[in-house]
C-alpha cells in the first residue's frame, strides 16, 4: 500500500518514504500514523501470523487453569489466539487468574475482551515485568502462551531463576512469507527509501532474509539501504538491527509504535 497523497511541507515527515515490516493486517494504525505526518508508506510484511503447529500444549494447560497463579502476555497475538482457544474450549472464565500484560497494546487488545490486566510493568519491555513483579515470585505458577518458535528466551529464564514455575505454550507462530512485497522491493533497489521501521527483532531477521534471497547474482542487497535511515522500537530490536545492518539512526524513547513514530517525526 502507498499513500499518494501530497503532503504539506510543514508535516514533519512530507515526502519521506518509510518501508513498515509489520505482519500484514497489523500495520494500519502505524501506518496512518506515519500517512498523517506526511509519509509515503509501503508495507512489506516481513511477519505472517498463524496458530501453532500443535494445540496440545495450550489445550492441556487451559484444562490445569485453576492450578495457575499468574497468566502473562506479552502481545496482542498473544492475547487474541488465548481467548480464542480458551473459547473454543468451552472456558468462559479465568476464576481469579491473575494477568500480567505488556505493552499498553497488549492491555487494550485483554480489555476488548472483557478482562482488566492486573499487572503492566513500566517500560513497555519483558525484563521489567520481573523488576517490578507485584508479589514475591518464588512458588508462583506461571502460565506463558507465546510464539511458538523465535522469542525471547530472558522473561522465563528470569522468573524461573527466582523460583517461579513458569509453563510456556505454544499460542501462536509468526513465519517469515516466501516472497518479499514486490512495490518494496523495487523501492529499495531504486533507492527511493528514506526510512525502515521495525517493531520486532523477527521482523528484522525476516527482513534480511527476503531481501538475501532476492538479491541478483553479483548484487549485494546491504548496498540497497545506503541512506536509508533504520528506525527501531526499542533496545532489543536494536540490538538485532546492530547485529544485521551494522546501525540504528532512529530508536523510540518510548518502546511502542506510537514512539516510534514520535521519534520519527523528530528526528
Amino acid at each position: 500500500m502507498t499513500n499518494s497523497i501530497s503532503p504539506s511541507p510543514y508535516l514533519p515527515l512530507a515526502g519521506k518514504t518509510i518501508i513498515v515490516t509489520r505482519s500484514a493486517g497489523q500495520s494500519g494504525e502505524f501506518s496512518n500514523l506515519l500517512i498523517s505526518s506526511g509519509a509515503n508508506i509501503i508495507e512489506m510484511p516481513t511477519l505472517e501470523i498463524g496458530p501453532p503447529s500443535s494445540w496440545e500444549a495450550l489445550d492441556r494447560s487451559i484444562a490445569q487453569l485453576s492450578t495457575f497463579n499468574w497468566l502473562i502476555l506479552t502481545s496482542t497475538n498473544g492475547v487474541d489466539y488465548f481467548f480464542d482457544r480458551l473459547s473454543a474450549q468451552n472456558f468462559h472464565a479465568l476464576n481469579g487468574l491473575k494477568i500480567a500484560v505488556v505493552g499498553k497494546k497488549t492491555a487494550l487488545s485483554l480489555q476488548e475482551r472483557g478482562y482488566q490486566p492486573d499487572f503492566i510493568p513500566p517500560n513497555f519491555v519483558a525484563d521489567a515485568l520481573v523488576e517490578h513483579f507485584p508479589e514475591e515470585i518464588a512458588g508462583q505458577k506461571i502460565l506463558f502462551p507465546r510464539v511458538e518458535s523465535g522469542g525471547r528466551e530472558v522473561l522465563v529464564k528470569e522468573l524461573t531463576a527466582k523460583g517461579a514455575e513458569v509453563v510456556e505454550v505454544a499460542a501462536y507462530e509468526s513465519r517469515c512469507p516466501n516472497a518479499i512485497a514486490p512495490e518494496a522491493l523495487a523501492a529499495l533497489q531504486q533507492r527511493v527509501v528514506d526510512v525502515v521501521a521495525f517493531a520486532s527483532s523477527k521482523t528484522v531477521k525476516n527482513f534480511c532474509h527476503l531481501l538475501q534471497q532476492s538479491q541478483p547474482v553479483g548484487e549485494n542487497w546491504l548496498s540497497w539501504l545506503a541512506g536509508v535511515k533504520i528506525a527501531s522500537i526499542g533496545p532489543q530490536t536494536s540490538k538485532t538491527c546492530q547485529e544485521l545492518l551494522g546501525r540504528v539512526d532512529v530508536e523510540a524513547e518510548e518502546y511502542t509504535l506510537e514512539g516510534l513514530w514520535r521519534s520519527l517525526c523528530q528526528s
